[in-house]
């Protein structure tokens, strides 16, 4: 399962970088991340960064999150996390728009471990199964996540329920969304 949400992962993000230089004439570029180091930083333009996507250089484990939470993660959500670094990307599932979470750097990645477990101790305070986070929507109401019991990536308000089965697995996900250039 690991090597298929990865390969879904990569599909999408070259899907991605083609659709940015078919649009824009240039590599990805993000105002968010401008000034932010990272290994994917191609230049500085216009207030922007242009990035590639990098090949994750770290242990490619989630394990801290996992001893943090005394839980067994699912495989598709460390592929998902550690097959590159890379700058978020803007997508469209039916007619949702989303923005697919990425690790820029190595210290993001140790940003994104804190947050998880933050988000999985949440959950687990407010009795609710355990959804690791892989996306956010236009509504700040709403996130898109990676159920850790069934696999689903589903559409779910933070400390809600999840509202919507999006997709059986990340795999299937990955591959449905169509790239976005802002």
């Amino acid at each position: 399962m690991m090597q298929q949400t990865a390969a879904a992962l990569r599909d999408f993000t070259t899907r991605y970088c083609q659709q940015w230089q078919q649009q824009a004439g240039h590599a990805p570029a993000s105002r968010d991340l401008y000034g932010v180091p990272s290994p994917c930083a191609l230049e500085d333009r216009d207030e922007r960064v242009v990035w590639q996507p990098q090949p994750f250089s770290l242990d490619p484990t989630l394990d801290a999150v996992s001893r943090a939470i005394d839980i067994q993660l699912q495989p598709a959500i460390t592929a998902f996390y550690t097959t590159q670094f890379a700058g978020d990307m803007s997508a469209r599932l039916g007619q949702n728009r989303l923005t697919l979470l990425q690790v820029w750097s190595e210290e993001d990645f140790l940003r994104l471990q804190e947050n998880l477990i933050g988000h999985l101790l949440m959950q687990r305070c407010l009795k609710q199964s355990p959804t690791l986070f892989i996306a956010t929507t236009d509504s700040e109401q709403e996130i898109i996540s990676l159920s850790n019991l069934s696999g689903e990536v589903v559409l779910e308000q933070p400390g809600g329920k999840p509202r919507e089965v999006l997709a059986e697995n990340l795999e299937t996900f990955l591959k449905l969304l169509q790239p976005v250039i802002d």
